[in-house]
């Protein structure tokens, strides 16, 4: 309740919703004038089907799709990497953002959440872009990071995966991103509690990542190899792009 005794708008509550918008009205708003009308087929079919599954605030929010669609073909994108794919919102964004040669490695330690979502992106046409690896991300960066051949090699790299690996990621991927090329890290402002005071009443796995990601962009504001911008989209998405 507001001091005058007004009720306060509800934060908006939609299934697989993220944003740190507090207005409920202006949040729909959005959706109904831009996203939703916009929204292909295959991406609103996809973000029904996932909308029925037990963990479906992993997904990535229909505006944020949108915003990664259009940076992509701002950018020419064509050889990107996608690390935490769930049931494939984001990645189907991608691949219909991408040319027809275009390539998405896509990692995830769940193959099975992928393929809820991969008869839908085969029905789109696009599953031939993408190239899926289950199991922790990590091992395989390392060996890429190992072949100089594959240094620059990639145009954009999209991470939404486990916060705690945020940095550990970003040390690998930044020899793997081509100079101009762009990283989008995103949750990198979890949930709003990164202001939050310390007593606040916030979910055990909020909390919990809450440090790591606080670390993350405290490093990527001070880090001289790339340019950044951090957005309030979704849950906050921070654009990274390598200089040097």
């Amino acid at each position: 309740m507001a001091a005058t005794g007004e009720a306060q708008p509800a934060k908006h509550q939609e299934v697989g919703h993220k944003s740190l918008l507090q207005s409920d009205a202006l949040y729909q708003y959005i959706l109904e004038t831009s996203v939703y009308p916009r929204e292909p087929e295959p991406m609103k079919e996809l973000r029904e089907v996932t909308a029925k599954h037990p963990w479906n605030l992993m997904t990535t929010s229909a505006d944020e799709g949108q915003f990664l669609n259009l940076l992509l073909k701002l950018i020419n994108a064509k050889n990107t990497m996608e690390i935490g794919v769930y049931t494939g919102y984001s990645l189907l964004s991608t691949a219909l953002a991408l040319p027809e040669d275009g390539k998405i490695l896509a990692l995830d330690i769940n193959r099975e959440n992928y393929e809820i979502g991969l008869p839908i992106i085969e029905k789109a046409g696009v599953a031939h872009k993408i190239d899926f690896r289950e199991g922790p991300a990590l091992p395989l960066l390392d060996e890429m990071v190992n072949d100089v051949k594959l240094h620059g090699s990639f145009d954009f790299i999209f991470v939404d995966a486990d916060k705690d690996n945020y940095l550990n990621y970003h040390k690998r991927l930044i020899d793997l991103i081509k100079i101009g090329g762009v990283i989008g890290y995103d949750n990198t402002l979890w949930n709003g509690s990164l202001v939050a005071p310390p007593d606040a009443p916030l979910r055990k796995y909020v909390r919990y990542y809450r440090d790591f990601v606080l670390e993350l962009n405290k490093a990527l504001a001070v880090d001289p190899r790339v340019e950044i911008c951090q957005l309030p989209v979704g849950d906050g998405i921070t654009l990274c792009r390598r200089i040097s």
